[in-house]
């Protein structure tokens, strides 16, 4: 399946429109990001009982200051536990779904689950396939782990799907072995996927490979633009922005 043309009209809102008294993936932030008609990308992480909840981190205690990790912790107990600045808990991705209700175009980030990029994944696909069944707005899923987009290759192939991208500098991925950053940072699963665009870091949008993809007319996204001027630098390579921090 190909990206929906939506996302392509420019801004997509990092984990929605996040700022004082709207935390991070938070219902009021997705309430903003809705109000300015714009494009929301979230984050997926499941809870201790299967469902996928809205919410970036395994462990609890950035976004809410509780001990703990989110795959600990069943989705009731998530609902009612407040996320720092906001007043409301951690979203199930069902509700999200309901209060978009297809206004505006959702991006889905898979958080890795095997937490080394490998083939121990599929419980999360599904819990966010089955989240999907019967939404009719404009959405597509994406993940760093190519194995968690060939699921939705193979299992829900009507789901439109891309690879978040990036150079898997050593830095910044100590934890991945040498063989893994590079292959990667190849984009080379992006055809066995079946993949129909990427989401790519913003400061190496100069990669010759996302230019090869862009050149076969791959829509290239990025992530995170955080100024103005950085996405005047980022719009020579990608044809939307994942954006915080201003409005566009």
């Amino acid at each position: 399946m190909t990206l929906p043309a939506a996302f392509l009209r420019g801004h997509i809102a990092h984990r929605g429109l996040h700022g004082p008294d709207r935390p991070e993936n938070s219902m009021a932030a997705f309430r903003a990001a809705i109000d300015q008609g714009l494009a929301i990308e979230l984050d997926v992480q499941p809870s201790s009982d299967g469902v996928a909840m809205a919410f970036h981190d395994t462990d609890l205690h950035r976004l809410t200051g509780q001990a703990g990790r989110t795959d600990g912790t069943d989705a009731d107990t998530l609902s009612r536990t407040r996320l720092l600045g906001g007043d409301g808990g951690v979203p199930r991705l069902s509700e999200v779904l309901a209060l978009i209700a297809g206004r505006v175009p959702l991006l889905i980030e898979i958080k890795d689950q095997d937490g080394a990029m490998g083939s121990d994944v599929g419980p999360l696909e599904r819990a966010v396939i089955d989240a999907l069944d019967g939404y009719a707005g404009d959405v597509a899923v994406m993940s760093f782990n190519p194995h968690s987009v060939d699921v939705f290759r193979r299992e829900a192939p009507h789901i439109p799907r891309g690879l978040v991208t990036a150079p898997f500098h050593a830095h910044q991925w100590p934890d991945l072995p040498d063989a893994t950053r590079a292959h990667l940072a190849a984009i080379a699963d992006f055809d066995r996927t079946g993949a129909s665009f990427v989401s790519h870091q913003a400061d190496a949008l100069d990669m010759p490979v996302v230019a090869e993809l862009r050149a076969r007319g791959v829509p290239v996204l990025c992530w995170t633009v955080r100024s103005p001027a950085e996405e005047a630098l980022t719009r020579r390579h990608a044809d939307a922005v994942t954006f915080e921090g201003y409005l566009p």
